[in-house]
C-alpha cells in the first residue's frame, strides 16, 4: 500500500492474534497490536508513528482528566470476499471530527493525516480483521489535551491516536427503550453535536437508572420542554408511522448527525419511502403506539448499524412493537449497508474506500 506521509512503524514483538477468540467477540473487549499516534505541538500535528497498543503514562495534572478537552470517532473496516479491507464513509468520519474539534476548542486534524495514519494502521492489522459473517473492524480515533497545566484554558498540545478492535454484533437482539422525561443529555448552543467525551459522561446515570428498571436505552426528549424526541442513548433514532419514516434534524446543535443515520436516509429515499426530518412529539409517538399507526422503530449508529426497537416505555406505560423481518424498512436498509460494506453491492455512491 502506498503512503503519502512518511510513518514509522515500530512492530509488536509477539501478536496477540492466537490468544483471541474470534468466535466469541465481547464489544471493545479484545484490542488489535497497534495503535497510531500523531502530536501536537508548536502549532502543528507532528511525529506520526504507529506502536504497539500499550497503556498510556499521563500527569495527574493532565489537562483531559480535568477539564474533558476530548473528542472521538466510532467507525469500521470490512473484508470482501476477495479478502481486500473496506471503509465505510470514512471521510464522513474525519469532517465529523474536525467539527466536534471546532467545538471543544481542540486543532483541527488534516485529512491526510486521519486518511494515511488509518489506512497504514489497517494495512499493518489487517489479521485482526474478522472473517466472520456480519464481524468486523471497529476503529476508535480520538483526540485529547495533553498539558500538565490546571489553569482553566484550553490545551497547547494534544495527542491524536487510532486503535482497533475486531467485534460481532454490538445488540444480540431488539431493545427496550423508554422515554427520558426528566434528565437531558444535550441543549442548544451546547456540545450534543459534537463526539465529545463528555456528553457520554452526562448521560450514564440516566441511562443506568433505566437499565434498572430492564430498558436497554433511554429516548432522550429536548431539555427544555421534554416534548420532542431527539436521539436514543448511542444511537439516532427513527420512527415509521404510516408510511413516513421520521426522525430528528439535527440543524439544532443537540443531536449528533450520524453518519449511519445519514446512509439510512439516502437509501430510504431511493426506495421511496416518504422521509420527513421533524421532532416527533411524545404524544404523538403515544398516540401512534395505541392506535397502531407506529409501524417500527428502530436506532442507528456505528456500533449497532441498525438497532431492531421492541418495546418503547411512554409515561410509565410499555408499549410492543412487533416484529416484521423481511419486509419492514429497517431489514430492508440493513441488509443493503450490509451488502455495501461488505462489498456485495457495486458502491454506487463513493462510499466506500479500498485499503
Amino acid at each position: 500500500m502506498k503512503t503519502i506521509l512518511e510513518i514509522p512503524i515500530h512492530k509488536i514483538q509477539k501478536s496477540r492474534l492466537a490468544e483471541t477468540d474470534f468466535d466469541n467477540l465481547v464489544f471493545g473487549k479484545s484490542i488489535s497490536d497497534h495503535m497510531f499516534i500523531a502530536d501536537y505541538k508548536n502549532g502543528e500535528w507532528t511525529d506520526l508513528r504507529i506502536e504497539p497498543y500499550r497503556p498510556l503514562e499521563l500527569a495527574p495534572a493532565n489537562a483531559t482528566l480535568h477539564y474533558g478537552q476530548s473528542i472521538f470517532e466510532g467507525m469500521k473496516a470490512y473484508k470482501n470476499e476477495a479478502g481486500e479491507i473496506l471503509l465505510f464513509r470514512a471521510d464522513a468520519n474525519q469532517k465529523r471530527l474536525n467539527a466536534s474539534a471546532v467545538r471543544m476548542c481542540i486543532p483541527e486534524l488534516p485529512e491526510e493525516i486521519f486518511m494515511e495514519g488509518l489506512k497504514t494502521l489497517l494495512d499493518l492489522d489487517r489479521d485482526w480483521i474478522p472473517n466472520n459473517p456480519g464481524y468486523s473492524l471497529y476503529i476508535r480515533p480520538f483526540i485529547f489535551a495533553t498539558d500538565d497545566y490546571l489553569g482553566v484554558r484550553p490545551s497547547e498540545t494534544y495527542k491524536f491516536m487510532i486503535f482497533t478492535c475486531p467485534v460481532g454484533h454490538y445488540y444480540s437482539k431488539p431493545v427496550n427503550v423508554k422515554v427520558e422525561e426528566k434528565f437531558s443529555r444535550a441543549a442548544e448552543g451546547g456540545t450534543g453535536f459534537a463526539k465529545a467525551a463528555g456528553n457520554y459522561a452526562g448521560s450514564l446515570y440516566p441511562a443506568l437508572l433505566a437499565q434498572k428498571q430492564g430498558y436497554d436505552q433511554l429516548l432522550w426528549t429536548d431539555a427544555k420542554t421534554h416534548e420532542n424526541i431527539e436521539e436514543s442513548g448511542t444511537m439516532n433514532v427513527m420512527f415509521m408511522i404510516n408510511d413516513t419514516l421520521i426522525t430528528a434534524p439535527t440543524n439544532t446543535g443537540t443531536i449528533l448527525k450520524g453518519i449511519t443515520r445519514d446512509s439510512v436516509l439516502h437509501l430510504a429515499k431511493e426506495m421511496g419511502y416518504v422521509v420527513e426530518e421533524r421532532f416527533l412529539k411524545v404524544n404523538e409517538l403515544e398516540a401512534a403506539l395505541q392506535n397502531g399507526t407506529l409501524q417500527e422503530a428502530f436506532g442507528t449508529g456505528t456500533a449497532a448499524t441498525i438497532a431492531h426497537i421492541a418495546k418503547i416505555n411512554v409515561k410509565g406505560e410499555d408499549y410492543i412493537l412487533p416484529e416484521k423481518p423481511g419486509y419492514a424498512l429497517s431489514h430492508q436498509v440493513l441488509k443493503k449497508l450490509d451488502d455495501i460494506k461488505y462489498g456485495r453491492e457495486a458502491d454506487k455512491r463513493g462510499w466506500i474506500t479500498k485499503v
